[in-house]
């Protein structure tokens, strides 16, 4: 009696977080603040040990800010890879400093929606719930990320009509297209922004023998980098290491290599794109010749990679609007009618 008297208290204030927890960054959305936390997927701890620095402030900004300075006893990890957990016991850790963060000394536990990649495993699935619920969440959740980056994106994937959406992350890139709420044909391939990262990095290494670090190459890829010719051609001073010398150097490189040494990984998320298409029910695919392919997630911001898709596919293709935070505002979306969609959503009790 006492017990469910207490449940029913808790759920007058029960608060409800909305996460997307990408390789890159982790954003958390609240219900009726909209996105209330962005910070970079980054965990400080002391080598070889899951301890995370200071009582777990050395995660998000102030742990990237690490990334490649850190001494011999400290190790900046990012617990998760290709859009997965990599690291249990990190994420944990990162979760439970976003969530109370968040959450602040509130002794209630939120209900908490996480958008997870459309492609992986029942086993990975199971870690993103054990990992929330170890870092106090009450009930979770799980929300397929093109789902939600096309109801923060506006589409109108709930009619009958196709809509489709091309969600490039940190780690993983999902292609789908959707249809009366729900998703009809859909890849998810582990190709997107940190693989662009290591293609500056690899082409810096075969052209000037000159070894940079993950930052710098995402640096190179913001400032000039492209997918096509659009605009001015820039160039940037590069600094690093010389691999041969083993001193610090710098040089220039310009646009054109940079777009050259990124036609492999575009070109992985184009062959998605219409392996997809080549998938979908011919009606659908009437649709999206008026409807075209809407690009979300930090890869969209990739300069020509919207006319590239369009010269690839013949389709419209636009960007977002604020693609970088399209799936958490998904989220906070759908955090408004939860109690309407939540029987639809995988819960813990599910499994």
């Amino acid at each position: 009696m006492f017990e469910r008297m207490l449940d029913k208290f808790s759920g007058w204030f029960t608060i409800d977080m909305g996460i997307d927890l990408g390789t890159c960054n982790t954003l958390v959305a609240v219900r009726g603040q909209g996105i209330v936390l962005n910070e970079p997927s980054v965990v400080a701890v002391r080598k070889g040990t899951n301890e995370v620095l200071k009582n777990g402030q050395a995660v998000g900004m102030v742990a990237k800010e690490m990334l490649g300075k850190t001494p011999g006893s400290i190790s900046a990890v990012r617990p998760l890879k290709d859009g997965v957990i990599s690291d249990f016991k990190i994420t944990e850790a990162m979760l439970a400093y976003f969530i109370h963060k968040v959450n602040g000394n509130s002794f209630i536990r939120p209900r908490v929606v996480i958008s997870i990649p459309s492609g992986i495993t029942a086993v990975e699935k199971r870690a993103v719930y054990d990992s929330a619920e170890l870092a106090g969440a009450k009930r979770t959740f799980l929300i397929e990320e093109p789902v939600a980056a096309a109801i923060g994106a506006g589409l109108p994937f709930a009619e009958a009509t196709a809509s489709m959406i091309v969600d490039i992350g940190g780690g993983t890139t999902e292609v789908a297209v959707m249809s009366l709420a729900d998703i009809a044909v859909c890849e998810s391939v582990r190709v997107a922004g940190d693989d662009m990262d290591e293609a500056i990095i690899n082409h810096m290494k075969r052209t000037y023998n000159l070894m940079i670090g993950e930052q710098t190459a995402e640096r190179v890829k913001i400032e000039i980098g492209s997918a096509a010719p659009v605009g001015e051609e820039t160039s940037m001073e590069v600094r690093g290491r010389d691999m041969i010398s083993g001193l610090p150097r710098k040089t220039v490189i310009t646009s054109e290599e940079i777009r050259e040494a990124l036609q492999e990984p575009v070109g992985a998320i184009i062959e998605a794109v219409t392996r997809t298409l080549e998938r979908c029910e011919p009606e659908l695919a009437a649709d999206l010749v008026d409807n075209g392919i809407v690009l979300a997630g930090g890869g969209a911001l990739l300069r020509g990679l919207d006319v590239v898709l369009k010269n690839a596919t013949g389709l419209d293709c636009r960007v977002a609007d604020d693609p970088l935070t399209c799936v958490a505002r998904g989220t906070a979306i759908f955090l408004e009618n939860i109690e309407m969609w939540k029987d639809t959503l995988e819960s813990d009790l599910d499994l």
